[in-house]
């Protein structure tokens, strides 16, 4: 048995059920009555989701279909950080929705400083994107899972717990 025990805190999301997600959402605006006609555009980048259409009312239609898609697929919807539309040429409108992933140094120390004050007894390291948490007792570290998970409206990324040992 190790001497002591840790998991990591980190913040990331399946890529492959966004892609399906994406495609789900595009098969819809080809097929929707009232969005068959507006040309809707979804291109999925690397960190980004771009979504070009002709009006408003379908920007927000074109949304609300692929956040529907996200959310079946399990995917949280913190992972969306919605930019300002803006008008392109020919009288459309885009929309760039930048894919969020992994911890900012910000988060990490807000992160670090609260399960400091509520679990003394519990190492906190920041490692890149992601934190260590390592103590000698198990129980001290799902008492820090659970702390996490009923704080988990307070923080802009969602949290997954990995590498428990």
């Amino acid at each position: 048995m190790p001497a002591e025990s840790s998991f990591d805190i980190v913040s990331d999301f399946d890529r492959q059920e966004l892609v399906n997600a994406v495609d789900q959402t595009r098969r819809e605006t080809r097929t929707r009555y009232d969005l068959k006609d507006s040309h809707t555009e979804i291109t999925l980048g690397e960190r980004e989701l771009t979504i070009t259409t002709t009006s408003e009312l379908h920007l927000d239609a074109v949304r609300d279909i692929l956040q529907t898609k996200a959310l079946r697929r399990g995917l949280s919807l913190k992972i969306f950080a919605f930019e300002a539309p803006r008008e392109v040429g020919g009288a459309r409108i885009q929309q760039v929705i930048a894919l969020r992933r992994g911890i900012s140094d910000e988060l990490a120390k807000k992160l670090q400083k609260l399960i400091k004050e509520h679990h003394p007894r519990v190492q906190v390291r920041i490692q890149g994107d992601a934190l260590r948490v390592a103590s000698k007792s198990k129980d001290e570290l799902q008492a820090v899972i659970r702390t996490l998970r009923e704080r988990q409206d307070e923080f802009p990324v969602p949290l997954q717990f990995t590498n428990y040992r």
